[in-house]
């Protein structure tokens, strides 16, 4: 590669990891505004996993038999779809930053299963972590008139359960290493379409829910577009993610809480005080310092510790809902 297209890479990568937190940072508003011309989140959710679905079972059609030989990529499917379902769910009944960022202490969650599952070395630094990341969930649940830091409303449960749920799909693609890649995506798409699709149907049957609306133009296009530009953002983030060092990679999809916080701030969405701004800082530091902690320890297993732009780092991207 000559001298004068080396950059090129690095810069490329980044763009396709703010990509990704474009998308996934407005992701929000097309399932409210669904929302609003009657849709139920749940049939929202189902339509946007079908074009990413669609395209890769036209492209590696064989993985779908992969996936449902592995036990392992099932669980993928269920934690997908468990995180897509609450997410969704989350920003369509609350706002939108407090679901955004009780998500993301999705890390939280991660560690303490990969401890259990995949019997990982925590360390006095990773506790430390995990104990800056819930100091700020405590602050962006602390109420305004006072009392105890707890989940008061359901999207705020919706979004704990959210990040669980996606912290179970993570470690179980990690457990899942052997697997190709075109199979975890398709079990994160599919299983967050049968998620939806199955709960919205049980709903449906007790009469809690209301029947899919008609097809209309003014939800199902911007829906639509939701569905074809989640698939662009997965390839981004595979793109980007598997060229950049993790901690720039977790420093630039830290983005999607800008995105999602200023896009819902003047939609009137969300409302963010002071207390949610300090706690949001606390969760993106405990997210950001973990991944540099592992960048390091990436860096020092292969003898690369100057570069923090690595090109070729063997290193599984982050997943995140489809």
């Amino acid at each position: 590669m000559s001298a004068r297209r080396a950059p090129r890479g690095p810069w490329l990568a980044a763009a396709g990891l703010g990509l990704s937190a474009l998308v996934w940072g407005l992701s929000w508003w097309p399932v409210r505004h669904a929302q609003a011309l009657g849709v139920q989140p749940l049939w929202t959710t189902a339509l946007i996993e079908i074009p990413g679905t669609l395209l890769l079972l036209m492209l590696r059609p064989g993985t779908l038999l992969e996936v449902l030989r592995s036990p392992g990529l099932l669980l993928v499917a269920l934690g997908s779809g468990g995180a897509n379902v609450c997410f969704n769910l989350g920003v369509a009944a609350g706002d939108v930053v407090r679901v955004v960022l009780l998500f993301y202490l999705m890390p939280v969650w991660a560690t303490l299963l990969a401890r259990a599952v995949l019997h990982e070395r925590i360390g006095l630094a990773g506790w430390l972590r995990l104990a800056l990341a819930l100091a700020g969930a405590l602050l962006v649940l602390w109420p305004r008139g006072g009392g105890w830091p707890l989940p008061r409303h359901a999207a705020d449960w919706l979004g704990l359960c959210g990040g669980m749920f996606f912290a179970l799909n993570n470690v179980m693609l990690r457990r899942c290493a052997g697997a190709s890649a075109s199979a975890g995506m398709l079990a994160m798409f599919v299983g967050a379409l049968l998620c939806s699709a199955l709960l919205g149907g049980l709903l449906l049957q007790s009469g809690a829910i209301a029947p899919p609306a008609a097809p209309r133009t003014a939800w199902l296009l911007p829906v639509g577009l939701l569905g074809c530009a989640l698939v662009a953002g997965g390839f981004g983030l595979q793109y980007g993610a598997t060229r950049l060092s993790a901690g720039l990679t977790a420093l630039t999809m830290m983005l999607e809480i800008v995105f999602a916080s200023l896009s819902s701030a003047l939609l009137g969405a969300s409302h963010p005080g002071l207390h949610a701004a300090a706690g949001g800082a606390l969760i993106a530091a405990g997210v950001l310092f973990g991944a540099m902690a592992e960048a390091r320890a990436r860096a020092a297993a292969s003898g690369d510790a100057d570069d923090p732009w690595p090109h070729g780092a063997a290193q599984a991207p982050p997943r995140r809902p489809t």
